[in-house]
């Protein structure tokens, strides 16, 4: 196993991150706009020159996993449609982004989510490391000794952010998250929550007896040592908040390890070209050689 990270993206998150940061104005050869596929390949280039992985695997999924809908249908409910100059983009950016030699992964029935959280936990056990490039919140329950979110920074370099990390800014264990989303809600993915528990308190409880579950039966113990209000709340809503963190909870996909491979900068230019995309193509052809 090589001692480079493997560096798995978050495409989805990549695309609509450039596409609303980016002018509409970046067009290529048939005068649509490529923001979104431009700021994604360069956001994931200056990840890969910060952290000189063994390959790149550009990870892709449905935009909500008809499961998770199935489970609570107001999941991504509140989500406006995809534009269509971003879905127009979004099919073809795995053509350009496995033209550089990178790796692209998808699944038709569930999320780029849990494409990176599968392919992570492989890598991990095959004895490697992997970095997830990935603004989601969600992603902080795959953080372990050998996998680290990898947070794009405005002109600095990418943050690893590893178990510490999220002990610092959430109080709580990595394999916790679920339950804490659980507890706090997701407003992005339209969770709610427990009513009345914020950040805080939803780290404290956890802190105090462990995952969902226990403070679940914490809460129904007449010797609780939970507020009475606190205890009606959750019991109340526990079934739902149970939902909630399978709904939280990644899913397991079966992958076979991506091999090695080093970024093909030639062959991506020659891609980037037909697209249109011609500063792009200059930063390739220049790193090519």
């Amino acid at each position: 196993m090589a001692a480079n990270p493997l560096l798995l993206a978050d495409v989805p998150w990549l695309l609509y991150r450039a596409f609303f940061s980016l002018p509409k104005s970046i067009k290529g050869a048939e005068g649509k706009p490529v923001n979104a596929l431009l700021g994604t390949v360069n956001a994931l280039l200056n990840a890969a020159e910060a952290c000189h992985p063994r390959a790149v695997v550009a990870c892709f999924g449905a935009e909500q996993a008809a499961y998770r809908v199935e489970l609570y249908p107001p999941y991504h409910a509140h989500r406006d449609p995809m534009p269509e100059e971003l879905a127009a983009q979004w099919q073809r950016a795995p053509e350009l982004l496995a033209s550089l030699g990178w790796t692209v992964s998808d699944s038709d029935d569930l999320e780029a989510d849990d494409v990176m959280g599968s392919l992570a936990a492989l890598e991990a056990k095959a004895g490697g490391r992997a970095l997830l490039l990935t603004g989601d919140r969600d992603m902080f329950q795959a953080v372990n000794e050998h996998v680290a979110i990898l947070e794009l920074k405005k002109g600095a370099a990418p943050l690893e952010v590893g178990p510490a990390e999220v002990r610092e800014r959430y109080g709580i264990d990595p394999a916790l998250v679920p339950d804490f989303i659980a507890l706090r809600g997701d407003p992005s993915d339209g969770l709610p929550g427990a009513p009345g528990i914020g950040a805080k308190t939803a780290a404290e409880l956890l802190n105090r007896h462990g995952p969902l579950q226990d403070i679940l039966a914490a809460a129904a113990s007449p010797d609780s040592a939970l507020r009475a209000r606190s205890s009606a709340t959750l019991l109340h809503h526990a079934e739902l908040l149970r939902t909630f963190k399978q709904v939280a909870t990644l899913v397991p996909i079966e992958f076979e390890l991506p091999p090695d491979a080093p970024t093909d900068f030639a062959r991506g230019a020659l891609k980037a070209r037909e697209f249109g995309m011609e500063g792009l193509a200059a930063r390739l052809e220049k790193a090519a050689n």
